[in-house]
């Protein structure tokens, strides 16, 4: 998944998740809830963190990453990755611990095969999307945007460009390049705050999104790039290809593909059957 925030359930217990280095991290305070069953969570983690870090120095094995919460924002919330959740369980009395240090295991374990065999990954992806209310069709577009995007990151790195930064700046040349606005823009333009752009593009916005970064992956390795200044070119260039595709289909079209639409309220399963059932414009 693109670093995506998530919600896991155990036992009907919603905890929520997000991906950061590489692994999961999940909620403390969620996981202190469903193994009390205490009224204030927080005041309850809170208290053991006050305690622990006095006997066991407990406190740097959590990190404060950014989670949605009830209101719809994001706040910076008390996480820990699998390892460091089985060490605070051990802080908690409680009956409940065991089948969660179970569950734990298990979500550990998944990902242990995940890794050995990517194929399986990318089916519970798939799994997940379904849930949200994605079509087979959408959700094959998606899972190839991934493929295609992963290519070329790994073609980035392996030549050189290696921060977050650096990859945002080459995203967004593309993004420009293909779309005329930038991802942050884009977000912008469809009302979006914390939710990933793509899960809200539609297939011809996957599709030339696809095409911009295969292209600039092509242009990356056939000129042997190795410089910054080079994948920014690459990437103009890409996107460019991309663009130009875009603005072709926009002029026999008739109107814009950059589209202001989301999937925020009715999914995309439910707005892929009302355009099949809308009478085709006449020109």
């Amino acid at each position: 998944m693109d670093s995506n925030d998530a919600l896991v359930v155990f036992e009907g217990a919603k905890i929520r998740r997000t991906w950061h280095d590489e692994q999961w991290y999940f909620s403390v305070v969620d996981v202190v809830q469903v193994l009390t069953d205490s009224p204030k969570p927080r005041q309850y983690w809170g208290k053991i963190k006050d305690r622990e870090f006095q006997q066991l120095e407990l406190s740097p094995i959590w990190v404060q990453l950014k989670l949605p919460s009830a209101d719809g924002k994001s706040y910076k919330t008390d996480c820990a990755n699998t390892e460091s959740m089985f060490r605070i369980i051990q802080s908690i009395p409680s009956p409940k611990a065991e089948p969660f240090k179970r569950w734990l295991a298990k979500v550990g374990y998944e990902r242990v095969q995940e890794i050995e065999d990517p194929e399986l990954a990318q089916k519970r992806m798939k799994e997940i999307y379904k849930l949200k209310g994605y079509s087979d069709e959408w959700i094959e577009k998606r899972a190839r945007g991934i493929a295609i995007r992963n290519e070329l990151t790994d073609e980035w790195d392996k030549r050189g460009a290696k921060s977050k930064q650096d990859y945002s700046i080459l995203t967004s040349d593309i993004s420009r390049a293909t779309f005329g606005l930038t991802p942050t823009e884009y977000k912008r333009l469809k009302g979006l705050k914390n939710e990933n752009l793509r899960d809200h593009m539609d297939d011809i916005e996957l599709i030339l999104t696809m095409l911009g970064e295969a292209t600039t992956t092509r242009f990356t390795r056939a000129r042997d790039s190795r410089k910054f200044p080079d994948f920014r070119k690459d990437a103009k260039d890409g996107g460019d290809v991309a663009g130009a595709t875009r603005k072709d289909i926009e002029g026999k079209l008739g109107k814009s593909v950059v589209s202001g639409d989301n999937y925020l309220k009715a999914p995309e399963r439910t707005k892929r059957i009302e355009n099949k059932k809308k009478p085709i414009e006449k020109r």
